[in-house]
């Protein structure tokens, strides 16, 4: 099926189908290690930092509350993080990568690079630059623009 000339220029369609191959290609790449793009994305916060608390990752994710509890059962249950207690406040879970967890980041990450490498190749360096900045500038939002 051919995609119409009228469709072709228009932000949300591309974006939106962009998305979605670039969604597609990296589940399959994530596959071999029984992982999906949104654990593979919890697991990324939870290393970039301090020892998060379930609630702080959920809102450096934007992820309500209770998808957050769901996602950290699965990892949990993948033995790919494990949560215990804060020394400071014994009201917050505070959530770590178990050395499964790690590897586990360490390998899916290269995979998930790899699917973007390939996908955004046709681009070049500088193409690759460009849109990514761009997106960046869209997702942050007019305070950003004018920087």
């Amino acid at each position: 099926m051919t995609t119409p000339d009228v469709l072709m220029n228009r932000l949300g369609y591309l974006l939106k189908h962009a998305q979605i191959r670039l969604t597609e290609e990296v589940a399959e790449a994530l596959a071999p290690f029984g992982i999906d793009g949104r654990e593979l994305a919890v697991l990324t916060v939870l290393v970039a930092e301090y020892p998060l608390s379930q609630l702080e990752a959920a809102g450096r994710l934007g992820v309500d509350r209770t998808s957050m509890v769901a996602i950290v059962d699965v990892l949990e249950d993948k033995g790919l993080v494990e949560r215990r207690k804060s020394e400071h406040d014994r009201r917050k879970n505070i959530i770590e990568l178990t050395p499964a967890g790690q590897e586990c980041l360490r390998e899916a990450e290269k995979a998930r690079g790899e699917v973007e490498r390939r996908l955004l190749a046709p681009l070049g360096d500088d193409g690759v630059a460009a849109l990514i900045r761009g997106l960046q500038v869209l997702v942050a939002g007019p305070d950003v623009a004018g920087r």
